[in-house]
């Protein structure tokens, strides 16, 4: 890896990847500057930064332009990884407000700057396509309009575009990562993190494990620092500049085995029961459409930016188990 110290602005920093990445940012010696509103990261996910003299937070919402008219001038990448996500589950005015106009003023102070952008997107963008794996210039196929859940994939296709469209018309260079499953510590503990979030709670607390449809749905789940890996490459590597990467692992399993090995890492006797939801059930009056496979090729990122995913999903998953664990039983114990 590229040891030059540089000046980093990264948006969700309070986050889940967020901050994991800021850990990583000022182990490598990097001066980081870090902003969050807080309504879905915690501060307590960055305590470990607060007092470190390379690092500034900011409490400051990114769809506020006078968040961005006193920040300095001379940062040489902005890591955008601040967004809202989920619409099916409500919130798609939301999803689709915060994720098109903070990226907007993301690549507005980039274009002011003439810094890198390295812009957080999803592989929800390949929406229902049939070409397995994903390939970083393969098609986006979305489905109906009238399905909520693709208010989030359409939200950051546009910023994709936009991104692509500032770096040409402006002339500064912008970086696409799209995300695979990422789970690990500090990942949220509901749905918004994931299914592995939800089932670890259920386990934990004796519920039944919720899996919409017949759980044959595949997935590729990517721990952390693996993740983690691909944005620092391609926040310090110029062979990165002006591409789209794929950032996930390969191992593909079902949700319904997902819930499986989870309940064979607690290694606790738990009473929890795996329920299959219908999709009707799930979005009561309104259409609902889900991916079947999700899987990356991830050859371009080992290829240009050196980095594969090293973490077995049963390792990662045993970690992220261990860690979500010990959350809850702190949470039990401050009440």
């Amino acid at each position: 890896m590229i040891k030059e110290s540089k000046k980093i602005l990264v948006t969700g920093v309070a986050g889940f990847l967020g901050s994991n990445l800021l850990d990583k940012l000022l182990r490598e010696g990097h001066d980081v500057v870090g902003i969050d509103n807080l309504s879905m990261g915690r501060i307590e996910n960055i305590q470990f930064a607060l007092e470190n003299d390379n690092f500034a937070f900011l409490e400051k919402d990114i769809l506020e332009h006078s968040t961005f008219e006193t920040l300095d001038t001379d940062f040489d990448v902005v890591v955008h990884l601040a967004a809202f996500k989920i619409p099916r589950y409500g919130n798609a005015v939301k999803t689709l407000r915060v994720n098109a106009k903070g990226s907007e003023n993301i690549l507005e102070f980039g274009r002011r700057t003439k810094c890198k952008v390295v812009l957080a997107s999803t592989s929800d963008v390949y929406g229902m396509s049939p070409d397995l794996p994903f390939v970083e210039d393969g098609n986006c196929v979305i489905g109906d309009s009238k399905v909520p859940r693709w208010a989030y994939a359409v939200s950051k296709l546009f910023d994709e575009h936009l991104a692509l469209a500032y770096m040409e018309d402006y002339g500064f260079p912008i970086v696409l990562l799209r995300f695979f499953g990422s789970y690990g510590p500090n990942q949220h503990l509901s749905w918004w993190g994931g299914p592995q979030s939800v089932f670890i709670d259920c386990i934990l607390n004796n519920k039944e494990i919720p899996i919409h449809g017949d759980g044959m749905q595949t997935r590729t789940f990517t721990y952390v620092d693996d993740t983690v890996e691909g944005i620092y490459a391609a926040t310090v590597k110029p062979e990165a500049n002006g591409e789209i990467f794929n950032i996930g692992a390969n191992e593909e399993i079902t949700i319904l085995e997902l819930a499986k090995m989870l309940k064979e890492i607690s290694d606790e006797p738990t009473t929890s029961e795996i329920k299959l939801i219908p999709y009707n059930e799930i979005s009561v009056g309104r259409k609902y459409q889900d991916v079947m496979r999700r899987v990356p090729d991830t050859s371009k990122a080992q290829r240009l930016l050196g980095v594969t995913a090293k973490t077995s999903l049963k390792e990662g998953l045993r970690k992220t188990f261990e860690w979500q664990k010990k959350v809850s039983l702190e949470k039990v114990h401050s009440k």
